[in-house]
């Protein structure tokens, strides 16, 4: 067993290996604070027989157990992936997957389990450094340790790895993946910051995981494992000469035709031209080595186009965009909705607004929470011209659904201006690149639709990079396939005022800060042109919402009365919303929420709630029911439940030697709260309120 330790952030870090899981081909337990990750990684010994690809698996769970919980359901045991748990699988697959050796397609699977969780520490930087550390210690051939931190911002000081709770204020929560030289990965939201406060965290964030990427060369360097050998796939180079002279000058007419299927069935006819001037059994080689030659060719003939002779394949410029087009309230019964179109790529996205029992409950290991904003992003086949099984939302749509409620969660309003549940749904329903983005897009202009207050509206566009060696071009509104054939997938969303969500992916060992500054300016200047498109179409959040959105009206009653206003067994606030139709919610701290589309119904509620709740007021003046006299005064109801005393002074002026003289059970008389004592008792005078009677407002609350 070792174990090695160092100081990451405000606290103790350390990896320890060969204690657990040793026959897994690398195994690493990573703790930081109480929170303790174990991540194994595993590799199949042979490659699968007509394997062309790299076969990564990455799969993070997290027990239950290592909160002190039983899961909840009928099982009482962990059962499918939750969200948090697919994304943060996606955030350990995305910077490692590019370190892997190009020819090594043995099958590889990264298990990351959180066995121990304190409430304060994120485990998911841990499953990210396990799974490199894993890979370094173990006889895999990966050999460029990758380290991950959380940035965020507290007021104007950048924060290394902060706690939940830090997070919930920080105006910044950035996840950065890096080696020693390069940033692999960026994962972030943001309250609306510039570009050139985001390069700064990220350089912050750069510095301070060096000593995670240190402490996992040392525990290579200790025990690691001797790595196994990569045989290089060799092709053919007269097959790679025949290819290349076959399809010499072919492919630039292609991708000048104009949509994405003529230029999609022109590719495929290339390529069945040539696959005939090979006789495969002759040459003993199958097809799919003739197809991976033909991608190659092409791959090199676009990334030369760009690089060389500083052309994009559709004949935009290095910074334009493609067209966009924006429709507005396009379907009649809905809340709020929108179509973005840019380019072959188009989002239906849709707003509905819900109560507060439509929030999603989320019950993870730091505790339970309530998510007011959701969005949903889906991606059916038909919108590439695809037959595919609909088995729900896959990782990826996850991925996508997650990138943009950051970046319009960041612009919506506060729960106690706006008491709403908001789902928005995107549906793609053509992609050629950057299908999240136009998500963004789509999703602001159905929330501005439903008349939904957002702080300011969010735009978004995803950037692309073509390198060789030192010689790199940056894209704006990358398409298909220079997304397919680039090397990075790099999105900025954000308002007029600064950054709201940023995602970067990359397939090569790494960019630089150069290229990420160029980017993001890049980006900021497109943001800006569309969000202008944007506004044509609608300026500004419509005035009212849609007849269709249930009008919420909120009360506020004393805590102590909300039992009463349910009634035993909820008898009383379900004959309420019986009697009304309105949607009653009730919160612990005496918030009342009444919905409905029925104004009428809103009313009636809000009476009968009021009726119940309501509490008597010293100095106002009430009309009484006589319900008990005693000798020394009568009690009387002045609202539901609540009874005060009129004593025989109070009564009436002089002496008074009976009481029923003036009053009998069952009179309606007028009476004034005088005083209520610590105990609640309340005082009553129908004197008084005789004599003010001509000029106090009397309320009733009562309808004989």
């Amino acid at each position: 067993m070792k174990k090695m330790s160092t100081q990451f952030g405000s606290k103790d870090f350390s990896i320890e290996t060969g204690r657990m899981a040793k026959q897994a081909s690398g195994a690493v337990l990573v703790q930081h604070g109480d929170t303790v990750v174990l991540t194994t990684v595993v590799s199949s010994k042979e490659v699968k027989e007509g394997q062309d690809f790299f076969p990564l698996t990455v799969d993070y769970r997290e027990k239950t157990y290592a909160a002190g919980k039983i899961p909840g359901g009928f099982f009482k045991r962990e059962g499918r992936p939750t969200e948090r748990e697919i994304l943060t699988s996606r955030l350990i697959d995305r910077p490692l997957r590019p370190l892997f050796p190009e020819d090594y397609l043995n099958e590889v699977q990264i298990l990351s389990t959180v066995l121990s969780a304190d409430g304060e520490t994120n485990p998911d930087l841990l499953a990210i450094i396990g799974a490199s550390a894993a890979l370094i210690v173990s006889d895999i051939p990966f050999t460029d340790p990758v380290g991950a931190v959380r940035v965020g911002l507290i007021g104007d000081q950048f924060v290394i790895n902060p706690n939940f709770r830090e997070t919930e204020t920080s105006l910044l929560d950035l996840v950065l993946v890096a080696t020693s030289k390069n940033i692999m990965m960026i994962e972030g939201g943001a309250q609306e910051i510039s570009e050139e406060r985001m390069l700064a965290a990220i350089e912050f964030g750069k510095k301070a995981l060096e000593p995670v990427i240190e402490l996992q060369r040392k525990l290579a360097a200790e025990c690691g494992k001797q790595k196994l050998p990569v045989v290089k796939r060799e092709i053919p180079k007269e097959l790679e000469a025949k290819v290349a002279s076959l399809v010499q000058g072919k492919f630039e007419p292609l991708i000048h035709l104009k949509t994405k299927e003529d230029r999609s069935k022109g590719r495929e006819k290339l390529y069945e031209q040539v696959l005939s001037n090979f006789d495969l059994t002759a040459l003993g080689i199958t097809e799919k080595t003739i197809s991976e030659i033909f991608g190659k060719a092409e791959e090199k003939f676009v990334r030369e186009l760009i690089l060389n002779q500083k052309k994009r394949p559709d004949g935009r410029g290095f910074t334009d965009f493609r067209k966009v087009t924006c429709e507005v309230g396009i379907l009649p019964r809905t809340h709020g909705s929108a179509l973005f179109t840019r380019g072959e790529t188009q989002s239906l996205c849709v707003a509905t607004l819900g109560t507060s029992r439509d929030e999603q409950r989320i019950d993870a290991l730091e505790g339970e929470s309530f998510k007011r904003f959701m969005l949903h992003y889906n991606f059916p086949s038909f919108s590439v011209g695809e037959v595919k099984s609909n088995r729900g939302p896959g990782r990826r749509e996850i991925g996508h659904g997650a990138l943009a409620e950051r970046a319009i969660k960041a612009v919506m309003p506060p729960d106690d201006d706006f008491p709403y549940a908001v789902r928005v749904v995107s549906d793609i329903l053509e992609s050629n690149g950057s299908s999240s983005m136009a998500t963004v897009c789509g999703a602001t202009l159905c929330l501005m639709d439903s008349g939904i207050p957002i702080k300011s509206p969010v735009s978004g566009v995803a950037m692309g990079l073509v390198k060789n060696g030192n010689q790199w071009r940056v894209l704006t509104d990358i398409a298909g396939i220079e997304d397919h054939l680039g090397d990075m997938d790099f999105k900025v969303a954000g308002t007029r005022d600064g950054i709201t969500a940023i995602q970067m992916d990359i397939k090569i060992d790494g960019v630089t800060t150069e290229i990420l500054k160029t980017a993001l300016l890049d980006a900021r200047e497109a943001r800006l042109k569309i969000l202008a498109i944007m506004l044509e179409t609608i300026s500004a959040p419509r005035e009212q919402l849609s007849e269709f959105v249930p009008r919420i009206t909120t009360l506020k009653i004393n805590p102590s009365k909300i039992g009463e206003l349910i009634g035993p067994g909820g008898k009383n606030i379900r004959k309420i919303i019986e009697e009304t139709g309105a949607t009653v919610d009730i919160e612990d701290d005496g918030t009342v929420m009444i919905s409905s589309t029925d104004a009428h119904a809103t009313q009636l509620a809000i009476e009968r709630i009021e009726s119940v709740s309501i509490e008597a007021v010293v100095g106002k003046i009430y009309q009484g029911r006589v319900r008990k006299i005693m000798n020394f005064g009568a009690f009387c109801e002045i609202l539901p439940g609540t009874d005060g005393l009129v004593h025989v002074s109070e009564l009436a002026e002089g002496f008074v030697k009976k009481v029923d003289d003036f009053v009998k059970v069952g009179d309606i008389i007028p009476v004034k709260v005088i005083a209520i004592d610590a105990q609640g008792k309340i005082n009553l005078s129908r004197k008084q309120a005789l004599q003010e009677s001509g000029a106090a407002e009397v309320q009733s609350q009562r309808k004989d």
